[in-house]
């Protein structure tokens, strides 16, 4: 590939067509802002030479302001502040630094936030030194890492931190699209008119373009609210609609979720619908952290349609609060440390959208098993009050807590619970499968043999014949093979 680029490269300066040039892209290179947030920079202008404070003059706080808006001269909104801007020995520099200029090292001064004379003392610093794990957007992934490490590298050769890189492990977790919905329109430019085609019917038109509709008054069947469509219209042209049987069907396309899109979905509405517990845990659910997911409104009844079940397992059927104190049984047990052992371990991965499964799982055998012990649902309660804390926290207080569940000690797993004292072997007569016998799990070949052709069913299959072999798969397969 690179000998083709350079042999194009020479062939095309060999016909006078352009010439080789190399550019550079230098990101970010101003670090000042003409805005109000941020640092404001430790100089003033003596007689027009920038000059930086002293030691004693710091830190420079930001003046409180009454607009934040820009000024319109190109200066930042602290240049209008004129008292703080002023001062004996000249005026005040009013640009203020980038975001990134205290977002790039910021939590080197949670190890010491109430030190006075430094960022971060010696032995804080040397106590907790880098970040373990830190979890960022998608967006930001490059900009911060970057400047993160820009910054930690030169402390570090400033002998100020004891490790030169800023995070051991650092994550960028996906952004969460949203699903557009697109109009498909004729423009009729001569006569100032625009139809509107439904997406079943636009193969028999000539299509000039799609608009974005507000995804607010689309249904989950991508039929448009043709009404409020009118009102939403800033267009004073002739309108017509083209429907299928008397629907206005848009089209979907997955975008980054934008107001431009108008597919932005406010976590406010779906909270006041759902619930904030529903929501978190479909957020987690829609995939892995890692990767960029599209937001389905309608996929979110499955969460919501769980934590009903999960609080149902609380309740009786006249609605009435019913948790037992009973033992109990071996599959009840086998249910709740599944899912332990399958969610503590996918927290470690930040596989957090498997844990919802997990739960889900869970919670669908218990409902099984009918169970309502205690036993069981208070680590449940636990395991689960990360990922809904809200209904976490109602569901401890009704089984008598008197301490937030947050205080509680996590679930431990047993692993014991898990080993199986009996296996239900498929039994197969001549290849064929005949019947199935539930046997103990340390059960040896010879009380198998003994056992099988006890069976009445093998009997059945094996009358008048004589047993030639028999193959035998601890925890999988019996296979007799008769004649």
């Amino acid at each position: 590939m690179q000998d083709a680029i350079k042999a194009a490269i020479a062939e095309i300066e060999e016909k006078g067509l352009g010439e080789r040039k190399v550019n550079f892209r230098l990101r970010d290179a101003g670090f000042s802002r003409q805005r109000y947030w941020g640092e404001p920079f430790p100089i003033v202008y003596k007689n027009d030479v920038p000059t930086p404070l002293s030691a004693n003059d710091l830190p420079l706080t930001l003046p409180e302001v009454v607009s934040y808006k820009p000024t319109g001269t190109g200066e930042s909104p602290i240049a209008a502040v004129r008292e703080w801007v002023e001062q004996a020995e000249g005026n005040r520099e009013t640009d203020t630094m980038p975001g990134y200029a205290g977002s790039s090292w910021y939590w080197l001064r949670y190890m010491d936030p109430a030190n006075k004379d430094s960022f971060v003392g010696k032995d804080n610093e040397s106590y907790w030194q880098n970040v373990d794990l830190y979890i960022g957007g998608s967006e930001h992934a490059v900009g911060h890492l970057l400047y993160s490490r820009l910054w930690q590298k030169v402390l570090y050769d400033l002998g100020h931190v004891s490790k030169d890189e800023p995070f051991q492990k650092m994550v960028n977790q996906g952004m969460i699209q949203g699903a557009s919905k697109l109009l498909n329109r004729i423009v009729d430019k001569d006569n100032d008119k625009i139809t509107y085609v439904s997406s079943t019917l636009k193969s028999q038109h000539t299509i000039t373009d799609r608009v974005h509709v507000d995804v607010a008054i689309v249904n989950a069947a991508d039929e448009i609210d043709i009404e409020a469509f009118k009102q939403s219209r800033n267009d004073d042209s002739d309108v017509e609609f083209i429907l299928d049987d008397g629907k206005l069907i848009c089209d979907t396309e997955i975008e980054k979720m934008s107001k431009r899109w108008l597919n932005v979905v406010t976590p406010d509405s779906m909270v006041e619908r759902y619930g904030a517990d529903t929501f978190r845990m479909y957020e987690m659910f829609l995939g892995p952290i890692t990767d960029s997911k599209p937001w389905n409104t309608h996929g979110i009844d499955g969460v919501y349609k769980f934590l009903r079940k999960l609080w149902n397992l609380f309740y009786n059927k006249q609605d009435e609060f019913d948790v037992s104190d009973a033992e109990p049984s071996k599959d009840e047990l086998k249910a709740l440390h599944t899912c332990i052992q399958k969610v503590e371990n996918d927290i470690e991965k930040l596989a957090f959208n498997t844990c919802v499964s997990h739960f889900m799982i869970c919670v669908n055998e218990l409902q099984s098993l009918k169970c309502n012990k205690r036993s069981v649902l208070e680590p449940l309660t636990v395991l689960l009050s990360p990922f809904a804390p809200h209904i976490a926290e109602e569901l401890w207080e009704m089984l008598g807590k008197q301490s937030s569940v947050t205080t509680a000690n996590y679930p431990v797993f047993d692993a014991g619970v898990l080993v199986e004292s009996e296996f239900e072997y498929p039994v197969m007569i001549n290849g064929k499968m005949r019947t199935k016998l539930k046997l103990p799990a340390n059960i040896n070949q010879d009380e198998v043999k003994e056992r099988a052709l006890a069976d009445e069913t093998v009997q059945k299959w094996t009358e008048g014949k004589q047993l030639r072999k028999m193959v035998f798969v601890p925890k999988r397969i019996i296979n007799l093979v008769v004649g």
